[in-house]
């Protein structure tokens, strides 16, 4: 439910309440299907006028519910020719050292997802490389020598594949 200024144009008067209704979520998902949708396009879709449609939209935006648009790459066209996930676990799970890590890796340019997980491993680091003497290289000289790495899995990616859909529970009334 939204509330909100009635002013034209006073987007930055609006409030968002609590829960997103059956439509902000339908918004959600065309544009995480197609985020390059027109807002007539999508207000069509949804069933809206399009400066409503617009509204709801940039209140997802300003809420933080919708984070970003970005475009998808084929990395083989980019010169990837390998894909790996790094599995990295600290020597122990202090702190300062899992704060040291996170900014060495996230200033690494062949690292394009970074993960922070539980379990065995501490993190999961997904890099393209140009191939397996610079994912070997990489390994080496970018985790392996790290003062807080106590161990490190390579896995190669084969295909990744984004699925475009919400879960099924995301929006359930």
């Amino acid at each position: 439910m939204y509330v909100y200024d009635a002013t034209p144009n006073n987007i930055r008067k609006m409030v968002i309440m609590n829960a997103l209704d059956r439509i902000d979520y339908e918004i959600i998902r065309l544009l995480r299907n197609n985020a390059r949708l027109s807002n007539k396009e999508l207000a069509e879709q949804v069933g809206l006028a399009p400066s409503t449609c617009l509204v709801r939209t940039r209140l997802l935006q300003q809420s933080g519910v919708i984070t970003g648009f970005k475009a998808e790459v084929n990395p083989a066209k980019l010169g990837v020719g390998l894909q790996a996930l790094i599995s990295v676990r600290l020597k122990r799970h202090y702190k300062p050292d899992v704060e040291a890590f996170r900014q060495h890796a996230l200033e690494l340019p062949e690292v394009v997802r970074f993960y922070h997980v539980a379990g065995p491993i501490d993190f999961l680091v997904h890099v393209w490389t140009k191939d397996s003497e610079h994912l070997r290289h990489l390994a080496m000289t970018a985790f392996t020598s790290r003062e807080e790495v106590s161990h490190i899995e390579t896995e190669l990616i084969f295909e990744h594949v984004s699925c475009r859909e919400l879960p099924t529970f995301v929006g359930e009334m």
